[in-house]
């Protein structure tokens, strides 16, 4: 395994987030999280407000020493937004979505890639996405849905571009995660119906998802980047 890599983390809170912050901190390795609040471990930054992307990323730099090798972007908002209520209040749910988990992500993207090429270094990125990214959501859900896809999209594009100056990108596509937000979707799903829908007959756990994220994050060959990794319980096959 790779040692002594820096890492920034968002979303480190909790879910999958804390599950991959966990493994990192047991392999030895130095990693940053973002939150809503901070502590010694974790910076405070709010996605939805402009500006928090770039001073997260600066004052990460400041924590690791000067240099980031790996990016996990791992922050996301899950929330409805029935397209039957008024359009102010659906565009204003599409474009915080669509700030928090696309935007801030492509800014944070964006600054690794910079650094690494300004230090002459390679680095990786690593992006939670979801299924929803291809198999898409449900009728409340277009934002994260695009959101999501949006992101496959962008990693493919950095992995294609920067391969040669080994900046590596990755993305990562859980279907229904034991988390919270997870629990209360397949809750307001019928939770046992929706459970029928998955193969596995569960769903996955946090620390499966950690898993891969920190195989590609430190382990993964070189070949691999590009990849688009499933972990769904066959739910969804292509």
């Amino acid at each position: 395994m790779s040692e002594g890599k820096h890492v920034l983390l968002t979303g480190s809170s909790r879910g999958i987030g804390a599950a991959i912050a966990a493994q990192l901190r047991e392999s030895g390795h130095k990693m940053i999280g973002q939150a809503t609040s901070a502590d010694e471990d974790q910076i405070a930054a709010d996605f939805s407000q402009a500006g928090a992307a770039p001073a997260l990323w600066q004052e990460a730099l400041q924590r690791l020493d000067g240099h980031v090798d790996v990016l996990i972007n791992n922050a996301g908002l899950f929330s409805a937004s029935p397209i039957d209520q008024d359009h102010q209040d659906w565009l204003a749910e599409w474009q915080q979505t669509m700030t928090i988990n696309l935007t801030a992500s492509a800014e944070l993207c964006r600054l690794a890639v910079r650094h690494w090429q300004e230090q002459r270094r390679g680095g990786r990125i690593v992006n939670i996405a979801s299924r929803a990214a291809y198999r898409g959501d449900s009728p409340a859900h277009w934002h994260y849905a695009a959101s999501k896809g949006g992101m496959v999209a962008m990693t493919k594009t950095i992995a294609r571009a920067y391969a040669a100056e080994d900046i590596l990108a990755f993305a990562i596509c859980p279907g229904f995660t034991m988390t919270g937000m997870a629990e209360d979707y397949l809750a307001s799903r019928g939770g046992d119906k929706l459970l029928n829908d998955i193969p596995l007959g569960r769903v996955a756990q946090p620390e499966e998802i950690a898993k891969i994220a920190t195989f590609c994050a430190l382990d993964a060959p070189a070949s691999m980047t590009g990849a688009v990794l499933d972990a769904n319980g066959a739910s969804y096959v292509r």
